[in-house]
């Protein structure tokens, strides 16, 4: 059952299944928290509270808001977590990853470990060598075409892309919903903000972060040449000694929706050390 909270600029909507310490996860652009629709069961089934939120912009929270940072998404997940009654492990994926470094940075009380999944959370730098990768120039094509022209036929292009296989049973279903999502006011416009966005001011928290973070990148994500590679600076740029990568093979941009049991699996030890 949909809840909802009114922030400064609009509601964020959110859903609570289970009992036990608190985990709030978060969805990166043109989605909504039924990306975790695979996730959140074993998390409640390990004896967890959870808590999928829509972002700013996405699902069933407003649609239209003044802007779509980084800094803005933390703000609206420290206030979930705080009206929850945290403390709470942030789950952020893309664009809640970077988020979800903020957040840590800012609430260090409130945030107790963090997981990124697939993160934006360092600005960026695209070189020449980038672009002889093939599924890099393609994502990026397609996501170029999607910010600037706010094209719904170019952000499935890019998530054709994105999961290179497995896909999930509801694949072209859950396509169909993204699709009627980004047909409603103001939700293209919402996904071009976010993508328009830099990183850097989740970059400029990195050395702050006080709590445990586990980093979680698929060796077929288009979105970097070298995912492992981007999952190392984000670990290397945390103070020594609370981060580490993970790398779950044959996944795109997606782990939690096409290896949502592998994602777990390392999710879990994960969760009880933080608690310990």
């Amino acid at each position: 059952m949909s809840e909802h909270l009114t922030v400064d600029g609009g509601t964020i909507a959110y859903e609570v299944t289970g009992e036990g310490p608190l985990v709030v996860l978060a969805h990166g652009i043109g989605d909504s928290r039924e990306a975790f629709r695979f996730v959140t069961p074993a998390l409640v089934e390990a004896g967890y509270r959870v808590a999928a939120v829509d972002l700013r912009g996405a699902g069933e929270s407003s649609a239209e808001w003044p802007s779509y940072s980084r800094t803005d998404i933390a703000g609206d997940l420290i206030a979930v977590i705080e009206h929850l009654g945290g403390p709470a492990v942030l789950v952020g994926h893309s664009i809640s990853g970077g988020a979800a470094t903020i957040a840590a940075a800012k609430a260090p009380t409130l945030i107790s470990a963090v997981v990124e999944l697939a993160p934006f959370t360092r600005k960026q730098q695209m070189s020449l060598k980038d672009l002889r990768v093939a599924r890099f120039r393609r994502g990026m094509l397609h996501l170029l075409g999607t910010a600037f022209l706010g094209s719904r036929s170019q952000w499935r292009k890019y998530l054709e892309v994105a999961y290179p296989g497995p896909r999930p049973a509801d694949w072209h279903e859950r396509l169909d919903q993204i699709d009627a999502m980004l047909r409603e006011p103001g939700r293209m416009k919402a996904l071009q903000g976010m993508g328009k966005t830099t990183p850097a001011d989740a970059g400029a928290q990195l050395p702050h972060v006080q709590s445990p973070v586990l980093i979680v990148e698929g060796t077929l994500d288009p979105d970097w040449a070298s995912p492992q590679a981007e999952g190392e600076a984000i670990v290397a740029a945390l103070p020594p000694g609370i981060g580490r990568l993970e790398m779950i093979t044959g996944s795109g941009h997606y782990p939690h929706v096409q290896f949502p049991s592998e994602l777990v699996e390392l999710m879990l030890p994960f969760l009880k050390s933080a608690r310990a």
